[in-house]
Formats: structure tokens, C-alpha cells, sequence
């Protein structure tokens, strides 16, 4: 059995890989400054769930304190990888704050590097982001598409967290997975990203927002299968970035459509001017990861999506008081 270093613990995806390694009999310490950057309450519902498990300890710290990490690291030093999955994520929120986001997924990033550097771990997993490769990406878009001209902030600092992993591989020998997750959803997902939203909206009588035309797409993969890829992404492959997720891809406009199927009501469109920072569509090329992780995802949209609406029933009474802002 293993011990890792998972960052962002408390996070959406990050807490399900957390789960999977507890439920495999790994030890995990994990992290996380729950930054209110949406409703607390989801993390907590998170928290408390890998807090069942004895052989998981938690860190209500941030990954910028360089002198915090080097106390936790100091006081365990059988760590043998760490998996960064903290990070300030949303393209339409970088552009109107970007110096929080270059300060938790660049300099986080470097200090979780020193901390590989100065404590002999030898295997480093980023998560980085689908937003990387812009919106002239042929679809579906594999590993060695250009990454170089990003449209927002937020896809610019994973870009450069992406540099200085390379760098560190190259200067120290750490062993690189990065991981670029397309469009993931889940149970207790972000209130910000679609499906949370669409399953409130529609379920409260709520207006549902689209932005632009609703044609746009996007490729999503349900959380428990990025969880499963991001573990299995600890293996050694040098330095490599793999797509994750984006497999399946969907309208808008037919995604709605599903959520008023299974939930019984019909939605109330509003339509408003396409956000510039949006991308008009996203689909993964997940070939790579099938040959060097064997990595395929198991759970389609049909059974994915009402395990979401089943949870926010069972949730309701919190999550219904969520901002989807």
C-alpha cells in the first residue's frame, strides 16, 4: 500500500480519488484551504465522507504556504507521490480576478515541485485542463494538438504549471503524469458547471441560462471514471500529458433536454449572448490513455446524469440553497 499527497482533498474530483485510494487500503494526507469560491457545504459533504476512513489525515492549509508544506513533509516522510488536483478552475471567473488563479495553479505548483525535489518523491501527477488547446482544436482533440495559445487566464496558469513539471522532470528526474480533464460531472460537482445548474434550475422552476445558441458541445466524463484514470496515471511514463474525460459528447441545447426527460419538468430557456471565454465545443481524443494507462470510461451520460439528480433529491434541502453563480 501506498501513501500519497493529494492536493485540493476536498475538491470535486480530488475527494473521489481520495476515496478510491482509501478504499484500496492507501494511506492519504490530504489538503485543502476551502476557498469559498463557491458553497462551502459541498465541501464539508465531501470532507466528511473521506474522514470515515482512519488511515486518511487532512490539512486545512494552502498549497502557496511554502513554509506549512514543509512542516507536513517534514513530518511525513513516506510520502511516494504526490497528486495536485488544487486549483482555482473557471475560464469566466480568470478573466475578472487572474492573479489568484496564477497564485494557486503556478506558485502552488512550484512548491509542491520543491517539495518532490527536497524530499526524494519521485512521481508528480498535475491536473491541468482541456481549456489548454483553444478553440481551433480539431475534434476529437489529442495530446499533440497546439496548447500554446490558451483563451483565458485560468487555461494560461495550467499551461505554465504544465512548464514547470516538464522543468523539474528534465532538471530532478521527477516522474510527470499530467492529466488534462475535459468536462467532468458528477454528484456534488461544482455549482457553477453545467449540470449542477441545470438539475436546480429545472427541478426549483428556476430560469435556465444558456449562453449563445445552446448548439455549442461539449465531451463529459462522470467523475468516478477521471478518478479512476487520475490513480491509474501513477504508473511511470516519464513525462507525459493525457487527456482524460470529453469522450461523450452532447449539445446544450439536447443536455437540457435530457434533465427535463428525467426529472419530469419543463425548463424555462433564457438565452443570453455567448461569454467570450467559452469554448464552442470540446471532445477528447482518449486514445493515449487507453495504450499507456489501459484507461477507458465505463459510465455513459444515460446513467451518469441521474446519479446527479438523485443525489441533489437526497441533498435537497442544502442543495437547493446553492448558488449556481
Amino acid at each position: 500500500m501506498g501513501v500519497y499527497f493529494v492536493t485540493g482533498a476536498a475538491g470535486f474530483i480530488a475527494s473521489k480519488v481520495c476515496e478510491f485510494l482509501l478504499a484500496d487500503g492507501n494511506t492519504v494526507i490530504g489538503i485543502d484551504n476551502f476557498d469559498p469560491v463557491y458553497d462551502l457545504r459541498l465541501k464539508d459533504w465531501r470532507l466528511k465522507r473521506l474522514q470515515a476512513y482512519p488511515q486518511f489525515t487532512f490539512h486545512r492549509e494552502d498549497i502557496c504556504d511554502y513554509a506549512t508544506l514543509k512542516e507536513i513533509f517534514a513530518n511525513n516522510p513516506a510520502v511516494g507521490a504526490i497528486i495536485n488536483l488544487a486549483a482555482k478552475a473557471g475560464v469566466r471567473d480568470s478573466v475578472l480576478d487572474p492573479w489568484s488563479y496564477y497564485n494557486t495553479n503556478v506558485t502552488g505548483t512550484l512548491n509542491l515541485l520543491e517539495m518532490c525535489k527536497n524530499h526524494n518523491i519521485k512521481k508528480f501527477i498535475l491536473a491541468s485542463t482541456s481549456s489548454i488547446y483553444g478553440n481551433d482544436a480539431p475534434y476529437p482533440t489529442p495530446e499533440t494538438t497546439d496548447s500554446s495559445h490558451p483563451l483565458q487566464p485560468y487555461a494560461a496558469s495550467k499551461k505554465a504549471a504544465e512548464t514547470l513539471s516538464y522543468s523539474y522532470h528534465y532538471l530532478h528526474h521527477l516522474d510527470v503524469s499530467v492529466v488534462r480533464y475535459f468536462t467532468v460531472y458528477g454528484p456534488a460537482g461544482r455549482p457553477a458547471m453545467s449540470m449542477y445548474r441545470f438539475t436546480k434550475w429545472i427541478t426549483e422552476g428556476e430560469p435556465v441560462i444558456v449562453y449563445g445558441d445552446g448548439n455549442q458541445t461539449r465531451g463529459f466524463t462522470y467523475v468516478d471514471d477521471i478518478a479512476r484514470g487520475t490513480i491509474q496515471a501513477l504508473k511511470p511514463v516519464g513525462y507525459e500529458i493525457i487527456n482524460l474525460g470529453g469522450h461523450q459528447t452532447i449539445s446544450i441545447n439536447d443536455l437540457i433536454h435530457t434533465f427535463e426527460t428525467i426529472i419530469g419538468k419543463k425548463a424555462k430557456l433564457e438565452f443570453l449572448p455567448a461569454n467570450p471565454a467559452d469554448m464552442n465545443a470540446s471532445w477528447a481524443d482518449v486514445s493515449k490513455a487507453k495504450d499507456l494507462l489501459g484507461w477507458m470510461p465505463e459510465v455513459p451520460l444515460e446513467k451518469g446524469i441521474p446519479k446527479i439528480i438523485d443525489w441533489y433529491m437526497q441533498e435537497r434541502s442544502w442543495a437547493s440553497q446553492v448558488s449556481t453563480e
